[in-house]
């Protein structure tokens, strides 16, 4: 791992940034109830009704609940490399963690499958273009053949004129869901010191490069992309 990548590991590796993680997706990220719902019709399009679902950066849990919460008979594995965002994720789940196995770790520490799909939300932003290729490469040996793997994380124009106009409009959305703006900028800040951004045209380069087909975007909000691609 990078020296960057390994300060955002620390930040994670919190206990007390763990215990407030779950507040932030739905201030921060438009529509983040929506991309459960729209994730889990990709899924079901090719997925058996006993499904087995490798979620991709698990900690916290919000992914692993809203899937299990809409689809009864599914099984997952939850990866992620920070101890207490897994401790979170199973208090978060309750009765839920019947159907659920969390590994600490990275992609390549998960079991080998095969999986029916995997997701990878709000995680990839934080590695490098080398590291990410090598973390969606892991994941893509662990489906079926024609699985599906979904990805959703910061991507937006990265000229500096646009990268900091695409900024100020997060920061300003924020805003309006209200947050502070103080906590509005700081989180603007740490986006752009923090993350590893690209633009949707590199992004979909490097999903390629790690070996996913038919590459399509299904969501575009402000800052944020989603992508589906296939095993």
């Amino acid at each position: 791992m990078t020296e960057k990548s390994m300060e955002i590991l620390d930040l994670f590796d919190n206990p007390t940034h763990a215990a407030i993680y779950a507040e932030g997706p739905a201030r921060f990220v438009p529509g983040f109830a929506s991309l459960h719902k729209m994730a889990g019709v990709l899924i079901r399009e090719s997925a058996p009704q006993d499904a087995k679902i490798l979620v991709h950066g698990a900690g916290g849990g919000l992914e692993l609940e809203a899937f299990a919460q809409q689809n009864p008979d599914w099984q997952f594995v939850g990866v992620d490399p920070a101890k207490p965002m897994l401790e979170a994720a199973q208090t978060r789940l309750g009765q839920l963690n019947e159907r659920v196995t969390l590994v600490h770790g990275f992609a390549e520490d998960a079991p080998r499958g095969p999986f029916d799909a995997a997701t990878s939300f709000l995680t990839l932003h934080f590695l490098e273009a080398d590291e990410r290729i090598r973390a969606v490469s892991e994941i893509m040996q662990r489906l079926k053949p024609g699985a599906p793997f979904i990805t959703v994380h910061c991507s937006f124009p990265q000229t500096p004129d646009l990268r900091q106009l695409w900024l100020e409009r997060h920061r300003e959305y924020v805003v309006s869901s209200g947050v502070a703006c103080h906590e509005a900028e700081a989180a603007r800040e740490s986006i752009s010191k923090n993350l590893q951004l690209f633009d949707a045209r590199q992004d979909e380069e490097i999903l390629r490069k790690a070996g996913l087909n038919d590459i399509t975007q299904f969501y575009a909000a402000f800052t944020w992309r989603g992508w589906v691609g296939w095993a």
